[in-house]
Formats: structure tokens, C-alpha cells, sequence
């Protein structure tokens, strides 16, 4: 039988019409049972922010030089977040800083804000903040006494930008959260760290030593963070070594050889747009570069571009707008609309005993290695300094040290070895470390000890050979001497018990008793487990020497993998140093004997390791039963009782008849520079206090496009380029800015010029902006 034409249309149609909301009712159904989604079992969202601080007066947090203050920026310090949530379940925030370590009060500061934007979402819990250990970076952001007396006590300026960088890179990584996966992968870096104490670490018992190939660890932990839509946006990995590649005399504001090897990495992935390419391939001896790729060659003909350059003398100074130094930055013209920006951070580990200056440690006025023992060049420490790659360039040798770090990650990045699978959780909790009682198990016999109310030994004032201290210090000490316990005495005079209690260390400083003005040092510390599928991140308030770290891992990994609960068999266990707070050093207890700096700086006596391994042990069982922790005793917010005594900016002059702006020593004039050369201009300016040009540059190297079109080359956020700030005395208000450009390998042939941004201040307060531009000249 047939049906008529139309008959069989209208037919098909309401079929046709029945298959589509059939197939929209399934949909819906499956969107609401949540078996359609997308593949990825994460959100990943990444962020970053400019932390630099003050780049002037402002004491170096570090090396506890009161000499070391700042006078420049070598390149800018960042907060690097990342975020790692399950769509319906729990997340985890981990920030690193470019900075010399976390602070309990900024912490407790961003948290505060993070409630107030975000409800709980974001707690103490589940937010780690990490510093890399640079050591040269603007102090006085600590609220413990201890560690701001060189910053003439608290600095607001320090606070403050690093609260609103570690804030605004939560923001930006929670925005820009979604769908992605996580590859982890891991690989030996032989180059970048040696013991600078052997002597301690031969203490350790050789049964145990014999388990390991190496006095450090070399093995970095790389995570990959992939946006389903986007690719590749980043990339945090874990390993140890100082930031002392920067020497204790430096006065520019730096990353040190992490915060080289994160600007590099993030510069080889935007300038390649990824591209699985091997850091061995790139034009300039392997360092990424930018300015090929932003801006055409103009011409190759030197006397021309002599010609061309003679036209653009230097230009008086100018006001500006305020966020004129942010719109000509290099990197924020590059950024891509809509995509997020690729994040690479470089983290600190267990590196209390680890030091970037790989060549060793020599007498100044010998040249002869240093006393094994005890660090000294006949009896003085002050003449035994270590020695980076670069040796006698502290520079090159940050290059170097950082180069190999990033050569590492790209090798590790490139090969997606495994992905990230399983829950996110946390678990964190306050303890007080000061009398904590700790339960030590040796061969079925246990023993229950105390550690001790924090306390600095002799051997502290030593330093390390990184920087070593002054006076008649050395490392090694285990008696003190009368004249420096008289002066001990004045301050605070341990007790007997105190004294019992740290012993063998000769007590300098007993700061964990001195209450006044306020609290010296911690005693509520912050201790901290992440868990991202089968990575483990162990966040430490402290320094672990390397087999301190190693104890601690295999302690962790022992508790986590004796339970059938836990899915993986292969688990990733990587330390964060330096971690919420700072307490300085966690050495072994036969390291703690021993008594060089890293023991006399471990605060809380001979069993401070074997407290955090009971500790981070209870933590990880309850991680895998999923329980509870308790949260501890909460630490003091003492940001009410700070003092400061660093003298505000009065006022900034110039000579009569000149501008802020002024260029007051130009470029030499009718000379081709080259690859490798050293350019140089300054200005006049005002203090860098003023305006800390946040996300911004003091300093940009312009390249002629074209007849009169100055494009940003580079600025102060380059490795290439230092700003340096300089006055005649301390109490004079003219001050200068002398930039300075060493000419990378394969740098565009053509014109450029110097431009130079700032911010004076006038006699009744008010901020003038301003900027000046050099002579143009030739690099060809």
C-alpha cells in the first residue's frame, strides 16, 4: 500500500521532530546525572603578578647584611599561583614567590582577603605559599623581630605589594580556571647544587649515606598544566639549591638564579607558541630572546643606520601619566587576547645545605680551598667565600645556574611522562614546636623527648660560605665564647634548661624567650600536605638540609603506601620550603652536632626534625582515612604591634634648570655597538619609593620601527637590562638612574634608544610622573 506524497512528508516530519527532543531529553538527563562533562577530571587555572618591592633604602632579606640595601632592579619578582579543583569537589591553591621566603603575617593577611572575595572557598587549609630564597630581595614583610632588625623593623611598602601580588595571582588563576590535565614527570639536574657543609652531612650514619649517590638531591619533579582548549599554560616544578647565586654585596632587586630560570621559560614558550623544541636549539647559546620575533630587521647598513640614529637626540624630561610605564611594558604588549598567559614557576625544596656556587669555596687571600671543617681562611671566616660558574661574575654565574635549571624543565616539559589522576585534599594544622613532645623509636625501644623554646647558636653568626658573617664567628662551634655570651646576657640569658635542652649548641641568641617588643621569633608553626591525584606536596615553614628531607619524605611515602587505600603505588613526594611562615633551618640530629650554621640555625633543638616527621605523619594518616586534623593553636597577628623606623621619602629635587627626566649622561655618540656590549645612559630622576611602577618598568630599551615609531624592546623585567639608582648622600633628595643594556646574542640590527619612567615627589606630598629618552644609537 502507498501513502499520498504529502502524507509521507508529514510523516517524516514529526519523526524528524520526535528524534530531536528525544535526543535534548537525553542530554538534559545526562547533564543532570553528570554523565556528560568533559574529559577532564580538573580544573586548572593559572595566574601571575608583579611583587617587586621597594627598589631603594630598603635592607635585602637574606644574608642579614646591614650594608646590602637596594639600589635597583636587576629584573622584577612575581607571585605565580596555580589552582587544581575537582568540578564537585575540593581545591588547592600553591603560590610561589619571588621572594627570600613565605611570612606568617602575609599570610594570615591574604587569607583574610581571600574570605572576604571568596567566602571559604579559599582557607589556610588549602592555600600554600612558597618563596624561592632569594636573597635579594627588599626585606622588613616578616612580623618576627628577628628577622626585620637589618630592615630597621617593618617596611609597609615590602607588605603590602606582596599581599596585594599573592592576592591578585589567586584572582587571576581562579578566573581563568577550567577544563585540564596535569602530567608529571621527573629527571636528574647534576650541575645546579653542592653541599656547602660536607662536614655535617658526613656525620650522618654511612649505612644511611650509602643509600644515596649524591650529598644533595638532584632530581627535579616537574608538573605540566594543560588547558583542554588552550594547550599548555604552565608549568611549577620543585628543586633544591640556594639563592645565593646573587652575592651578599648585591644591590639590585633579583629572582636570583629561580626567578632567572622562570622569566627564561615563560620567554621560550611565548616567543615559540610551544612547539615541542629542545632548549638547545635556540639562535642565542640556547637563552630565549624576543625581539626578533616582535619587531622586523630595519636595515643592515651601518652608516645608514648612523644617519638614522643622529636625528633623535635625547629628549628633556616630561611628565607622564601614571600608567604609562604599564602600557609600554614589554610582555604586557604581548599578551595574547583571551588566552591566559603561560606560567612557569621554579620552587624551592630541601636546599638548607644546598648552594648554587657549584665551583667551591676559597680563601680570598690565598686562593686556596677553604678549612673543611669549619669554613675558615686561617681562623676567619670573613675571607672564605664560595664561588658560582660564572666565578668572578655573580651575574653570569645567576645566568648560568638558572640556565641549567630551565634547560632541565624544557626537557621534563616536552615528554608528557605521566598524567595526573585521583582526588585533590589537603590537610594542614598549627603546631606549637617550642615544647612539643616527640616520640623516637630506635630498634622496638621508644623514647620520649622535648624540643625547645627557639634559639640561635654561635655558629649562626658565622654564616655560610654563600656569605659569611663577621667578628671572630665560625662554623663549627660548639662552646661560644665569654665576651659574646656577656653580650648575649644583656639582651636575654638563657636559662639552665634552655641551655640543656639545645645543647651541644652554645646558645647566641634565646629568641625564642625575648617577648619584647614583641615576639623574636615563631613558635606556632604552620606544617601542610597537598595532594593532587598521586603528587604529594610536604609545605615546610623552614630549611631542610638534604637528608633532613629525604628522612622526611621517606617517613611520609612510608605512612601513605602502607595503606591499600591509597591508589597508587608510584607516588610523587616533593618538599616546598619555606613554606606560610619561616623558622629557618631543619637539620638531622647527627648534623645537629656538628654545629655549623645550618645546626646553630635549626631554632628548636636537636629533635627539631623528629617533631616535623611525627607531625607530617599524622597529617598523611589522616590525608588517607580522610579524618580531621585539629587545628592547632592560632598564630599571633602582630601587624598592630610592628614598628618602623625606615625614614619616609621628603621631597626629590633637581638641579636648577633641569627636568625630572633629563638624561645627565647620554649614550656615547657616532659608535656601532654589537653583541656582548655594554650600553649605558642615565637620568636624572627622583626615589623609586615613590611609585614601585608595579606590573610596570622604570626602565625600557626602545627600537625605531619604521621613521619615528619607538617600539618597547625590552625593560626592566629582562635579564639583559639593570636599572640602578644612585645618590650623592643619603640625606641628599637629588638621586640618578643609570640604565644599563649588555647587548644579548642575536639582537635585531637597527636603532634604539634608552626611556627611562619615574615618580617625584613634591614638598607638600603630591606624586609628579615623568619620563626622558636618550640619544638613539646603533646596534648592528
Amino acid at each position: 500500500m502507498e501513502f499520498p506524497s504529502f502524507y509521507r512528508l508529514n510523516v517524516w516530519r514529526a519523526c524528524a521532530n520526535m528524534r530531536v527532543w528525544t535526543l535534548f531529553l537525553l542530554l538534559l538527563l545526562l547533564l543532570e546525572t553528570g554523565v556528560v562533562c568533559s574529559s577532564s577530571d580538573y580544573l586548572v587555572g593559572l595566574g601571575s603578578y608583579d611583587i617587586t618591592g621597594p627598589a631603594s633604602d630598603v635592607n635585602m632579606m637574606g644574608y642579614a647584611n646591614t650594608g646590602q640595601t637596594a639600589s635597583g632592579i636587576h629584573f622584577r619578582l612575581r607571585a605565580r599561583a596555580f589552582i587544581v579543583a575537582e568540578p564537585k569537589g575540593k581545591r588547592v591553591v600553591f603560590v610561589n614567590l619571588d621572594a627570600c621566603m613565605a611570612s606568617q603575617i602575609v599570610k594570615i593577611k591574604v587569607i583574610e582577603r581571600l574570605k572576604a572575595r571568596y567566602g571559604d572557598l579559599y582557607t589556610e587549609n588549602n592555600v600554600a605559599i612558597s618563596g624561592i630564597h632569594t636573597h635579594a630581595g627588599p626585606g622588613g614583610y616578616l612580623q618576627y623581630v628577628v628577622y626585620i632588625i637589618t630592615s630597621f623593623g617593618f617596611v609597609h611598602q615590602s607588605f603590602d605589594v606582596v599581599v596585594d601580588g599573592i592576592e591578585k595571582s589567586i584572582i587571576q588563576a581562579h578566573d581563568n580556571l577550567r577544563p585540564g590535565s596535569i602530567f608529571v614527570n621527573k629527571g636528574e639536574l647534576l650541575d645546579a647544587g653542592v653541599n656547602r657543609s660536607p662536614s655535617a652531612y658526613l656525620n650522618n650514619p654511612a649505612a644511611e649515606r650509602r643509600m644515596y649517590k649524591y650529598n644533595v638531591d638532584k632530581e627535579m619533579t616537574l608538573l605540566k598544566f594543560v588547558d583542554d582548549e588552550w594547550g599548555p599554560v604552565g608549568s611549577f616544578n620543585w628543586f633544591p639549591t640556594h639563592g645565593t647565586s646573587m652575592s651578599r654585596t648585591n644591590s639590585l632587586i633579583s629572582g636570583d638564579n629561580k626567578g632567572v630560570a622562570a622569566r627564561f621559560m615563560e620567554d621560550w614558550f611565548d616567543q615559540k607558541g610551544y612547539e615541542k623544541t629542545d632548549s638547545a636549539q635556540f639562535e642565542d647559546g640556547g637563552l630565549p630572546r624576543k625581539i626578533s620575533n616582535i619587531i622586523p630587521s630595519l636595515h643592515n647598513n651601518k652608516h645608514e643606520l648612523l644617519e638614522i640614529a643622529t636625528s633623535f637626540q635625547s629628549s628633556p624630561g616630561r611628565s607622564a601619566t601614571k600608567t604609562l610605564s604599564v602600557s609600554k611594558r614589554v610582555r604586557g604588549a604581548q599578551r595574547k587576547v583571551d588566552k591566559p598567559r603561560f606560567v612557569s614557576a621554579f620552587c624551592q625544596s630541601n636546599c638548607g645545605d644546598v648552594s648554587p656556587n657549584v665551583l667551591g669555596a676559597f680563601c680570598t687571600d690565598t686562593g686556596l680551598p677553604c678549612d673543611f671543617n669549619h669554613s675558615t681562611c686561617g681562623g676567619k671566616n670573613e675571607l672564605c667565600y664560595s664561588r658560582g660558574p660564572g666565578y668572578p661574575d655573580e651575574f653570569e654565574s645567576t645566568r648560568i645556574i638558572g640556565e641549567r635549571q630551565f634547560r632541565k624543565a624544557v626537557d621534563l616539559f616536552n615528554v608528557e611522562d605521566e598524567e595526573i589522576e585521583g582526588e585533590v585534599d589537603f590537610r594542614h594544622a598549627y603546631v606549637d614546636f617550642s615544647q612539643l613532645e616527640v616520640t623516637i623509636s630506635d630498634q622496638g625501644d621508644s623514647e620520649v623527648v622535648k624540643t625547645c623554646p627557639a634559639a640561635m647558636g654561635f655558629a649562626f653568626a658565622a654564616g655560610t660560605t654563600d656569605g659569611p658573617g663577621a667578628f671572630d664567628f665560625t662554623q663549627g662551634d660548639d662552646k661560644g665564647n665569654p665576651f659574646w655570651k656577656l653580650v648575649r646576657d644583656l639582651l636575654k640569658t638563657p636559662t639552665k634548661e634552655q641551655i640543656e635542652c639545645h645543647r651541644p649548641k652554645p646558645i647566641l641568641l634565646d629568641t625564642g624567650e625575648m617577648k619584647k617588643p614583641y615576639d623574636w621569633a615563631p613558635s606556632i608553626l604552620p606544617i601542610q600536605i597537598i595532594r593532587i591525584g598521586q603528587l604529594v606536596i610536604l609545605c615546610v615553614p623552614g630549611e631542610l638540609t638534604t637528608m633532613a628531607g629525604r628522612r622526611l619524605r621517606d617517613a611520609v611515602k612510608t605512612v601513605l603506601t602502607s595503606e591499600d587505600d591509597f591508589e597508587f603505588d608510584n607516588i610523587y613526594i616533593v618538599i616546598a620550603g619555606l613554606s606560610n611562615t619561616y623558622s629557618q633551618y631543619i637539620t638531622t640530629y647527627e648534623e645537629y652536632q656538628v654545629q655549623r650554621y645550618e645546626g646553630a640555625s635549626t631554632l628548636y633543638g636537636p629533635h627539631t626534625l623528629s617533631a616535623y616527621i611525627q607531625e607530617f605523619k599524622k597529617l598523611a594518616m589522616a590525608l588517607i582515612n580522610d579524618e580531621a586534623v585539629e587545628a592547632g593553636p592560632q598564630p599571633p597577628d602582630l601587624l598592630g604591634k610592628q614598628i618602623s623606623l625606615l625614614p619616609p621619602v621628603v621631597v626629590d629635587g633637581v638641579p636648577l634648570g633641569v627636568n625630572f627626566g633629563d638624561v645627565c649622561a647620554d649614550v656615547e655618540q657616532n659608535f656601532t655597538f654589537s653583541s656582548g656590549d655594554m650600553v649605558t645612559a642615565s637620568f636624572w630622576t627622583a626615589c623609586p619609593r615613590n611609585d614601585l611602577m608595579t606590573e610596570g618598568t622604570f626602565a625600557l630599551v626602545e627600537f625605531l620601527q619604521e621613521k619615528d615609531a619607538w617600539i618597547p624592546a625590552y625593560d626592566d623585567d629582562d635579564f639583559c637590562l639593570r636599572y640602578k639608582w644612585s645618590r650623592p648622600s643619603k640625606l641628599s633628595s637629588r638621586s640618578r638612574a643609570t640604565l644599563e643594556w649588555r647587548i644579548p646574542q642575536g639582537v635585531t640590527p637597527g636603532v634604539y634608544r634608552f626611556r627611562h619612567f619615574g615618580a617625584a615627589k613634591g614638598l607638600f606630598g603630591s606624586i609628579h610622573h615623568f619620563t626622558g629618552s636618550s640619544s638613539a644609537f646603533v646596534v648592528a
